[in-house]
């Protein structure tokens, strides 16, 4: 096993593309992306980091897939969220080709499935083929991101990385959520894909536990700046959440109807049933990190904030922000 998939996954988990890592027996990297996107400034990268580009459409004939996918031990996919039922031919093909570990796209929040989020029950569909399939597997959801975790201050100086993130608090702002920074998943996916510990289980990688208020906290303490704190209830977001669902009822193509759903039930998981926490992981069935990787280095909260202070984050999710922007109703 190579000692690392990818060091930095904010590069694979990029939402546009689909970008799927595999470690393969020789130790090579390969990273899978549509032929359409091979030529994308974030796959020339890749590339200058030694990682083989092999482009493959997912939906095309399944014999391509299942020799891209021979003599490659483990599979990390990245795809992009409106792509996640494309991951069970991807599956199919993983059994059939013989790889020792498939990891699907996980990488969120953690919450039972079953109705509280759609994102998860779509998620869900694809773990289960993989148990079907008697595919060995290994899930692992991260938390809320730094990187979209961060409140607005009013000198405007944090916006250059405001993306989906706005100065919304759901509920009270003091139900405590597992926060990860983009950057630091990657670490956690190379010590998880070699630990035969983490084999057919269900991980939660995580570097610290804040509430939405201690967040706000902390920016002014940083910033010098109050920041203006939008708590939203539990009935405002259910309402939003109703109107999202009634328009993607209608026949609406809108991303933003869509965003209006997915970023509600977000709230209401974490920021008001309180889903994403480690003791709720542990009662689901999780590993988490702490346990498993005591002594990891991580990103610290408050080093990430001073970066944004001074100008050095990047934003995600860019591309979204109009959209996002209507959803909340802004």
């Amino acid at each position: 096993m190579a000692s690392s998939v990818l060091e930095d996954l904010s590069v694979s988990l990029v939402s546009h593309i689909i970008l799927l890592s595999t470690l393969t027996r020789s130790k090579e990297i390969i990273a899978l992306t549509r032929p359409a996107s091979v030529s994308k400034p974030i796959n020339k990268l890749l590339e200058q980091r030694g990682v083989r580009i092999v482009p493959l459409d997912l939906t095309g004939p399944y014999h391509k897939v299942v020799e891209v996918l021979k003599d490659v031990d483990v599979v990390v996919s990245a795809i992009g969220p409106r792509e996640q039922l494309d991951q069970i031919p991807l599956a199919t093909a993983a059994k059939e080709a013989g790889v020792q570990r498939f990891v699907p796209c996980g990488f969120i929040t953690v919450c039972a499935p079953g109705g509280i989020m759609m994102l998860r029950d779509q998620k869900e569909e694809v773990y289960n083929h993989i148990k079907h399939l008697r595919l060995p597997y290994t899930i692992v959801d991260v938390g809320w991101w730094y990187q979209i975790m961060f409140p607005r201050v009013p000198s405007g100086k944090v916006d250059y990385a405001i993306s989906i993130s706005g100065n919304e608090i759901a509920g009270d702002g003091n139900v405590p959520s597992a926060i990860t920074d983009l950057r630091d998943i990657g670490r956690y996916i190379a010590c998880i894909i070699k630990d035969d510990r983490t084999l057919n289980k269900m991980i939660m990688a995580y570097n610290i536990v804040m509430t939405p208020n201690e967040v706000c906290d902390l920016m002014e303490r940083l910033s010098g700046e109050k920041v203006e704190r939008s708590y939203i209830s539990e009935a405002d977001i259910r309402s939003r959440l109703a109107s999202g669902k009634a328009e993607l009822e209608a026949g609406s193509t809108d991303y933003s109807s869509m965003l209006k759903v997915v970023h509600s039930q977000y709230l209401i998981s974490w920021g008001i049933r309180g889903d994403n926490t480690p003791e709720d992981a542990k009662y689901l069935g999780y590993l988490t990190s702490k346990d498993l990787y005591p002594d990891m280095k991580f990103t610290a909260f408050e080093e990430y904030l001073q970066e944004v202070l001074e100008g050095k984050a990047k934003g995600v999710y860019e591309h979204l922000k109009g959209q996002m922007t209507k959803a909340r109703g802004d």
